[in-house]
């Protein structure tokens, strides 16, 4: 990451080291939840076993069960949280696969229509109705992006610019879609919350 060397540079928008705070938190919203299936496409996102990984450590200490949740179109996004739905104590964590964010629609209606608690990784997805959100302050990623592009415009060699990670994260809640679930916010969440939604 800190010399990729050829002509390749860039912003990540996920730090694996931190991703398992977002299942803490589910937890935290849920203290029901004993498991989680992690929704992924496998095909626009193959880095899903590291990720799970990162995140199997955390699900650990915290006594909760993690499933990968691989899908492939609507009809099996539909399939699994109505699988989940089945089954006490499950959440769901949508991680952030481009597949997921352009399916996003299908994901938050579905979780709230077989109501299961969801957390996922961009802000914005809360404002469109879903539970929360833990992930990369994204706006921050693109003013730091803006200056990497104006560096290579003014001759810096891409491969002497380091990969860089996030280092600003955000909480989004809705309040509503936890009401509709019938889930109370702990107020220490509600405190550290970056939006919240009523």
């Amino acid at each position: 990451m800190a010399h990729p060397g050829g002509n390749i540079t860039g912003f990540s928008f996920l730090e694996y080291s931190v991703v398992g705070k977002s299942l803490d938190m589910l937890k935290h919203v849920s203290p029901g939840m004993i498991r989680v299936g992690a929704m992924f496409n496998p095909e626009t996102y193959p880095y899903y076993a590291i990720h799970l990984r990162s995140f199997e450590t955390v699900a650990n200490t915290i006594s909760v069960e993690l499933g990968g949740a691989p899908v492939q179109s609507p009809a099996e996004i539909e399939e699994t949280i109505a699988k989940l739905s089945r089954q006490p104590g499950s959440a769901l964590l949508v991680l952030p696969d481009p597949y997921t964010t352009v399916h996003r629609r299908v994901i938050i209606e579905s979780a709230a229509r077989n109501r299961v608690p969801a957390c996922y990784s961009f802000r914005w997805q809360v404002a469109e109705g879903a539970l929360m959100s833990y992930g990369a302050d994204t706006q921050d990623i693109f003013r730091r992006a803006a200056v990497y592009v104006d560096r290579i415009l003014k001759g810096a060699k891409p491969a002497d610019l380091p990969v860089q990670a996030p280092n600003k994260y955000e909480l989004a809640i809705n309040l509503k879609a936890a009401a509709a679930l019938g889930l109370t916010i702990p107020p220490s969440l509600l405190a550290t919350g970056h939006e919240v939604i009523e």
